[in-house]
């Protein structure tokens, strides 16, 4: 299955090539599983669908470290037909997805026992389940599992708000693009995360 992400990464200051530059260098441990090409405009990392979200965390938490206000923006995407295959990319770990509530609970399982990286991070995303069956299920279960993943913080306009420590953020944006939408099909995620904003919440 194809998966990946295009990331571009905003550090808000002068010295804004070196933190970019600096943080590309914590994708270092996922190079010999992704594919990673950089040009001026974004990131494109390509491989496990279960090592996307680690490796945008580790990414951003290293130019967060800065301390500058810095924000990530990235499409995700698993299951797209119109892509190449490729053979970083791997079929979801495990079986058929089970039913909503045991996907859910799992889910918030999973995020219960993400590691605490002392990050806090506002994040806000789009799911979009494409051509699922039923794909308004697969959604609303997704919102229930985020109101009960301990970082939901609100509903916007076409999109859900997250807030909190960037292990925990991560872990359920990972568990919404893994655990939701068909197993093969295709799912795209839009995403957003900001730190250290000077904007209050």
């Amino acid at each position: 299955m194809f998966s990946g992400a295009q990331i571009s990464l905003y550090p808000m200051c002068d010295d804004f090539v070196a933190v970019i530059l600096g943080a590309l260098s914590a994708l270092d441990p996922y190079r010999e599983r992704f594919r990673i090409e950089t040009d001026d405009v974004s990131t494109l990392i390509v491989g496990p669908p279960e090592e996307i979200f680690p490796a945008m965390r580790d990414l951003f938490t290293a130019a967060a470290a800065s301390g500058v206000h810095v924000v990530l923006s990235a499409t995700v995407s698993r299951g797209c037909p119109g892509e190449p295959d490729d053979a970083l990319c791997t079929p979801l770990a495990g079986g058929p997805l089970g039913p909503l509530e045991t996907r859910i609970a799992q889910a918030r399982q999973r995020v219960a026992e993400a590691a605490l990286l002392g990050q806090p991070v506002a994040a806000q995303f789009s799911l979009y389940p494409l051509g699922a069956h039923a794909h308004m299920d697969e959604i609303y279960g997704c919102i229930d599992f985020l109101k009960g993943s301990g970082v939901f913080d609100r509903s916007k306009n076409f999109c859900t708000k997250l807030r909190g420590d960037a292990g925990p953020v991560f872990s359920t944006l990972s568990e919404a693009f893994l655990s939701f939408g068909a197993r093969e099909g295709h799912v795209a995620l839009d995403l957003t995360v900001s730190a250290n904003s000077p904007t209050a919440a």
